[in-house]
């Protein structure tokens, strides 16, 4: 019997910062079947608080800088990390690698490379859209977490929808499950009466804090036990404008008079523990591909109120695991919020449907099945692409 390596698969993202994308990456590299592949992850930032995260980082951790925004040297030196893995498959998540990657890949010879969708319906800089445009023929497939995502891609940035994927995020639900508020309440110092809204949310103007801060305030007025969670901090460097961000919430939050009702606990690594503290979560974002928070919350049997945008209202069954209201419409987020304090049965039994509807649908098992099967797929045209062009050279 002929023996095959497997499969080496270089993801290759911005940074490893506290984000949505960068623990999705983390997921496929750590849950990859390691008989079939062989998974690397490259970063362009050697700040990488979630690197621990990785089993195996000393060998699958590479970390190539980006100095500034011009650096093209990240380009040749990428490539040969391609090379010297002898990468089959280079898959890039946020605009730096993916232009990174596409262009390494072309150099490097790699097989199959494919791009990531993680939001839909933003607007671009467009510097971004000539890059992504110029660099279209070097990349051959493209994943998006959301159907709405894969369609913004091609809309705006010319991606043939035939060379697009769906493939929904997923969630560790041995780590997100429901389990006993009791112990990270009393160290969060929140008693068994107070009634508690969760925000998992990266301070930047994507997640529209504004819009849950001006509704919670409204529930306060109603219900003044209820506390708001915040877990989330800045990025890096004020990198996309949020230290500006955070400086505008922070005036909101005084401006409002809410601030002696509000925890803030920043980035943390223990979220799994934070969930079950909480009777509702929120999420007011003004885009989103699919929302890890969202997944997590459920998974952790805690009902979600959210805006509708790109593909929430699948990922939440309305009425059923959550809420969803329109975008910047504070007063029926605040409506849902109030309305699910206020019952606690319900609450409960929408809990219960979330986290059944977490398990069934977005799974980890699902999420890495999905992102193989394109690979494998994708390794397999590519191969036959080029098998029968060498055939007609011939």
């Amino acid at each position: 019997m002929i023996s095959r390596k497997p499969i080496c698969v270089v993801l290759v993202i911005d940074d490893l910062e506290y984000g949505g994308a960068q623990r999705q990456v983390l997921e496929l590299a750590n849950n990859m079947d390691p008989t079939r592949f062989d998974v690397h992850v490259c970063t362009l930032s050697d700040y990488v608080p979630l690197g621990k995260q990785l089993t195996d980082a000393d060998r699958r951790l590479h970390v190539i800088v980006k100095k500034n925004k011009l650096d093209i040297s990240v380009v040749p030196r990428l490539a040969q990390l391609l090379k010297s893995l002898e990468a089959d498959i280079v898959h890039s998540y946020l605009f730096s690698a993916d232009i990174a990657a596409r262009l390494a890949g072309r150099l490097a010879g790699t097989t199959l490379v494919i791009g990531s969708e993680r939001n839909a319906n933003y607007v671009p800089k467009k510097r971004h859209v000539l890059a992504y445009k110029l660099t279209r023929r070097c990349v051959h497939l493209t994943i998006a977490n959301s159907k709405t995502g894969a369609e913004f891609n091609t809309r705006m940035f010319g991606q043939p929808a035939s060379d697009c994927r769906v493939v929904y995020n997923g969630v560790d639900t041995q780590r997100f499950k429901a389990q006993s508020p009791n112990a990270i309440r009393t160290e969060l110092g929140i008693t068994e009466e107070d009634l508690v809204i969760g925000v998992f949310a990266s301070f930047k103007p994507q997640k529209n804090h504004g819009m849950l801060l001006r509704a919670f305030r409204q529930v306060l007025d109603d219900i003044p036990e209820t506390t708001l969670l915040l877990v989330g901090d800045r990025l890096t460097g004020n990198m996309g404008g949020t230290a500006d961000y955070h400086v505008q919430m922070e005036a909101l939050i005084d401006e409002l008079n809410i601030r002696h009702k509000c925890i803030f606990l920043g980035n943390r690594n223990d979220v799994e523990r934070l969930y079950p503290a909480c009777d509702i979560t929120a999420l007011s974002s003004l885009y989103e591909g699919t929302p890890n928070v969202l997944l997590e919350s459920m998974a952790s049997g805690i009902p979600v109120v959210a805006t509708r945008v790109s593909d929430n209202a699948y990922i939440i069954k309305e009425g059923e695991t959550g809420c969803l209201v329109q975008l910047d419409d504070v007063d029926g987020m605040a409506g849902h919020l109030r309305t699910l304090l206020h019952n606690a049965p319900r609450r409960r039994e929408m809990g219960r449907k979330a986290q059944a509807w977490a398990n069934e649908k977005f799974s980890i098992e699902r999420l890495i099945k999905n992102t193989e099967d394109v690979y494998v797929q994708g390794l397999h045209e590519k191969r036959q692409f080029s098998q029968t062009k060498n055939a007609k050279d011939e």
